[in-house]
């Protein structure tokens, strides 16, 4: 047997099992080794049955008495029995599991572990785990509690994880020499599996995971770093250059004077741009910051060179948005701007200077000549084969475009490093001149109805327009979706509420999504209710209220996105937080985003919450999840990046 078996060849492993294993990602005799335990319970307190107390998580050893089925008043059938050692007895009981009564016999001396609690008037070991007195797998020891699946518990997953590491252990080699362990004060990869699956102690979980939790970064890191040596084998399509002077006059033509982090960015980009080695570097800013003036800037220089400019963006909404900007920006210059959608399709795009478009891009066998730029919007949002795909495209043999990647979602700075280890990374800190920032209210259920008032209140006076966000598009079934919002059913409700205004609906299936923003823009309805489809590409600088229904169920960075859509005029903008969640933490959270203007705090408040998937609202292809690390380890990080750094210096 070797680690890369398929685990159908392991005991006690058929068919079905297999089934069931896969649904844990469980698919070769190695996988066991790495499903790491998600918690401990510490069954090492040994005790005589005469010491134990109530309320004691211990471990006893001694000789089943007997073991019987019994139904209780309410029909429910409960295992109870006892076992004894030289000390006294003690009952012992298990609810539900008829079966026990087949496997444990009067006589078989056991090892027990769990909690002392009062059955009726007697102290009684309750729901104990169990084994042969001289096994010491799941008692007598601190005890591994795994991720779990229908048909497959921790007490079946730490047996076979114990067969495969025994019988495994000759095969298991360290890929880092000692000298590394030595200088980074870690452990053998061998005695890192076994203090994780099989610890004596905190300390031991401690000491495994710090291992383990290194290796993953540092496969990170070093597949960042393959990525990074594979772009720079490339030569660019068209070696491009910079005219200052024309630049300049782009830059002064435009109706507002650059903040001091977007003319740092841009003259990053610009050397980047004049470079043989095509750029591959992430433009990273708050909402509003004025990312995609910057990349303007760039596809002018494109332009200028006689190249062309490919943008994708992850919705329709914002490729529209891109499209227009891009129309306005470059009028007077007469370049040919197109745009391709789903829904639409630019003719003979052979001679379109600036190709705006969505996944559409990507879609059928054509490759795009002469593009010597090519910018992804929202990067997160596109899986990593979907960007791929974008530049083969664009490239010819070894000749690649440079490649913008932006980003309204502020990536903390831990994760940017590992994850995007391979592009250079431009940051806008700063919000443009004027810009005048939303309050945020949270509204309790008690106070929806005066939210209402002022609502209509602000919208009949002052002719302001109002954005209700919902999570989803129809109310859901799911007993733990109950509450939660739907855009159709809540549109329907508010027409009776504001009968005196009018609102539209937009969601991501609705096909005429253009026409209805459209009539958004052009004051023609006064509140578009919508799901989170106008998270990125609305700019109407008239909408200066936005509701978000059950925001608590919305993380922190994607609350932060709704409420970038407004205050994009001249006047006050309100983000009312709707929320009936009784939760604390669900409070505190809103509370954030209520007192927190930085896209970036925030970012870093939702990683420590929420996890690296649920900072961009949806999980994506291209974001991977860690198992072990954590992305607060900060140091742990920078670790694995000099590690990486040694390692592919050597090969």
């Amino acid at each position: 047997m070797n680690l890369n078996d398929p685990i159908g060849i392991l005991p006690y492993v058929g068919a079905s099992y297999e089934e069931k294993l896969s649904r844990l990602g469980l698919t070769h005799v190695g996988d066991f080794l790495y499903h790491v335990p998600s918690r401990y319970l510490d069954f090492s307190r040994n005790l005589p049955i005469a010491n134990v107390q109530i309320g004691e998580v211990v471990t006893v050893k001694g000789e089943v008495t007997f073991l019987k089925n019994q139904y209780t008043k309410s029909g429910r059938k409960i295992q109870i029995g006892e076992v004894k050692d030289s000390t006294g007895s003690l009952t012992v009981v298990w609810f539900n599991q008829p079966f026990l009564v087949r496997t444990i016999y009067p006589g078989d001396k056991l090892s027990l572990a769990g909690k002392i609690d009062w059955f009726g008037r007697t102290p009684a070991l309750v729901s104990p785990e169990y084994e042969k007195i001289d096994m010491s797998v799941h008692t007598g020891r601190i005890i591994s509690i795994y991720p779990e699946t229908k048909g497959v518990s921790s007490k079946w997953l730490r047996g076979r994880i114990k067969y495969v590491f025994e019988n495994c252990l000759a095969e298991i080699t360290d890929p880092l020499p000692t000298n590394i362990l030595h200088d980074n004060a870690l452990i053998g990869l061998v005695d890192a599996l076994r203090f994780i699956h099989f610890p004596k102690s905190l300390e031991e979980i401690e000491l495994g995971r710090k291992r383990l939790a290194f290796d993953e970064l540092l496969a990170l890191q070093l597949a960042s770093l393959k990525r990074k040596r594979l772009w720079q084998k490339n030569q660019v399509v068209r070696k491009l250059d910079i005219d200052s002077n024309t630049v300049q006059k782009f830059v002064s033509n435009l109706p507002f004077k650059l903040t001091t982090t977007q003319e740092k960015a841009v003259k990053e980009i610009l050397d980047d741009l004049e470079g043989e080695v095509p750029m591959n570097r992430l433009l990273e800013g708050d909402v509003g910051s004025g990312k995609t003036v910057v990349a303007a800037i760039a596809s002018f220089c494109t332009f200028s060179n006689y190249s062309k400019v490919l943008v994708m963006a992850p919705t329709q909404i914002l490729a529209e948005q891109h499209y227009q900007t891009f129309k306005k920006l470059f009028g007077r210059y007469k370049a040919k701007v197109a745009l391709v959608t789903s829904q639409k399709r630019a003719s003979n795009i052979d001679n379109v200077d600036i190709l705006i478009g969505t996944h559409s891009l990507i879609h059928g066998e054509k490759h795009f000549k002469d593009v010597s730029l090519v910018i992804v919007d929202e990067q997160h949002k596109f899986g990593v084969d979907q960007r791929t795909k974008l530049i083969t495209k664009s490239k010819k043999h070894s000749l690649a475009p440079h490649m913008l990647a932006m980003t309204a979602t502020p990536i903390p700075r831990t994760v940017a490093l590992t994850l995007y280890g391979d592009q250079e990374l431009s940051i806008l800190t700063e919000m443009p001149k004027g810009r005048i920032l939303p309050t945020t209210w949270i509204v309790p259920p008690e106070k929806r109805d005066g939210a209402y008032s002022w609502i209509k209140e602000r919208v009949a006076k002052e002719k302001t327009q109002v954005y209700v966000v919902c999570p989803l598009i129809d109310e859901s079934d799911k007993e733990t979706l109950a509450e939660v919002k739907g855009a159709v059913s809540e549109y329907n409700k508010l027409k009776t509420i504001f009968k005196k205004f009018k609102v539209g609906l937009i969601h991501g299936r609705i096909k005429d999504k253009d026409e209805i923003i459209t009539r958004f823009r052009e004051k023609k309805l006064d509140i578009l209710v919508s799901t989170p489809v106008i998270e990125v590409g609305m700019d109407i600088p008239n909408a200066n209220i936005m509701l978000i229904e059950a925001a608590d169920r919305f993380g922190l960075a994607q609350l932060h996105q709704l409420r970038g859509r407004i205050g994009r005029g001249e006047s006050k903008s309100y983000c009312l937080l709707f929320s009936e969640s009784p939760s604390q933490k669900a409070q505190a959270r809103l509370s954030a985003v209520k007192s927190e203007t930085s896209g970036f705090k925030l970012a870093e408040k939702d990683l420590a919450l929420r996890g690296p998937g649920e900072i961009f609202g949806t999980k994506q292809s291209g974001l991977p999840e860690l198992k072990i690390a954590n992305w607060q380890s900060v140091d742990l990080i920078k670790q694995a990046k000099e590690v990486a750094l040694i390692l592919s210096t050597r090969k």
